[in-house]
């Protein structure tokens, strides 16, 4: 062990990791087999990555997103060749003798879960909608509206507000039960061609850059053999919905972090 560094874990396979295309991306990247087991790991230096230093730098925006994007690369390339239990960034062990232990006591576990993920892969679904569209296109389908339309142009200013006032409630009414409605068969369909499905927090737009609204943020864990169907139920939602004003936000393959109990937050052991 190199004085001052650390084992830093990316991820788990049950097959001998093809390291070549990742190993110009860290120094001193290899594995630790134990039992059959092999975990994919590199040696970091304490002065960054130690509790109280890692906690420093995750404060750094530029130093996260490198960090975080080679991490990401190394998984996904190492997923290629093999079934892997992915490990969040930042998990970290003092000794590879910690990585053996955990190994020892997880083995079950994770074959057990490499079992269920094997010839999977993790999709990513956000929907969103454009709130002014949607409305525009309901504005000739929500009954009772044309007629409101109508007594608007026809009565004096005091009446017409009130009007307006009926008419933008039951606009917003209808509006919301759409999006219900819409959201829900998205999430029928595209679970249909799933294995796993995990429902996560709505984004703000201050989270997505963007100015419609998210009505659905959902990963899905389908069989290989499944994406196309997969995609193609996809563009099915998109022809079907699109002129209404929503927008599908397709991402993948991933490694199956939301699948994955073994791998869920950050680790210093040992």
């Amino acid at each position: 062990m190199t004085v001052g560094s650390l084992i830093y874990l990316y991820c788990v396979t049950e097959e001998v990791p093809q390291l070549i295309s990742v190993e110009h991306l860290v120094d001193e990247l290899y594995f630790i087999k134990h039992d059959g087991l092999y975990a994919v790991v590199s040696k970091v230096k304490e002065s960054e990555f130690n509790e109280e230093n890692l906690e420093k730098n995750m404060a750094n925006l530029e130093w996260i997103k490198t960090k975080v994007t080679t991490h990401e690369e190394i998984v996904e390339r190492i997923m290629q060749s093999a079934c892997v239990i992915p490990f969040k960034f930042g998990t970290i062990f003092r000794t590879e003798d910690n990585v053996r232990i955990m190994l020892a006591e997880h083995a079950d576990d994770i074959r057990h879960t490499l079992e269920k993920l094997e010839g999977t892969e993790e999709w990513g679904v956000k929907i969103f909608f454009d709130r002014e569209k949607l409305k525009e296109s309901l504005s000739q389908e929500v009954e009772g509206l044309p007629q409101i339309d109508e007594q608007i142009k026809s009565s004096a200013p005091g009446r017409a507000f009130f009007l307006k006032k009926k008419r933008e409630e039951l606009l917003n009414a209808a509006v919301k039960e759409t999006i219900r409605k819409y959201g829900q068969d998205s999430y029928k369909v595209l679970s249909r061609k799933s294995t796993a499905i995990r429902r996560n927090e709505l984004l703000p737009k201050e989270a997505t850059e963007r100015k419609d609204e998210m009505i659905l943020n959902v990963t899905f864990l389908v069989e290989k053999s499944r994406v196309t169907q997969f995609l193609l139920v996809l563009d099915d939602l998109k022809v079907k919905y699109g002129y209404k004003g929503l927008s599908f936000d397709c991402t993948g393959p991933w490694p199956p972090y939301n699948f994955c109990q073994l791998s869920e937050g950050k680790a210093q052991h040992g």
